[in-house]
């Protein structure tokens, strides 16, 4: 069986091929299999992130509702990349001393 990716519309893992498109039969979306690249996350230098990796912050960061912020040089372990729901903050992680956070891949480097 092929593999297929989901429809990149709706998401549907049911997609199908025609011969020369691939087709939902959810939501009718015909697209090609090169139109459904997979993201590549780069950080400030440009290097390639991928899930797991540890990252270093380059710049000092405000917190909202935090009496302290991220210090410039604090090390996050085990970073996970995700589609950015607002847009921007493409990396989920936790950080010592603060929990859980969504952060951006301009403002960290590989660690």
């Amino acid at each position: 069986m092929e593999n297929l990716p989901n429809c990149p519309q709706c998401n549907s893992e049911y997609v199908y091929s025609d011969g020369t498109a691939l087709i939902c039969p959810e939501c009718n979306h015909e697209f090609q299999a090169e139109d459904v690249a997979e993201k590549v996350y780069k950080d400030a230098n440009g290097n390639v992130l991928v899930d797991g990796d540890t990252v270093i912050v380059i710049q000092d960061l405000k917190v909202k509702g935090a009496s302290s912020s991220i210090k410039k040089g604090t090390k996050v372990k085990n970073i996970r990349l995700v589609e950015p729901e607002d847009g921007v903050h493409d990396i989920s992680c936790k950080i010592p001393g603060f929990g859980a956070m969504m952060l951006k891949t301009s403002i960290v480097k590989k660690g």
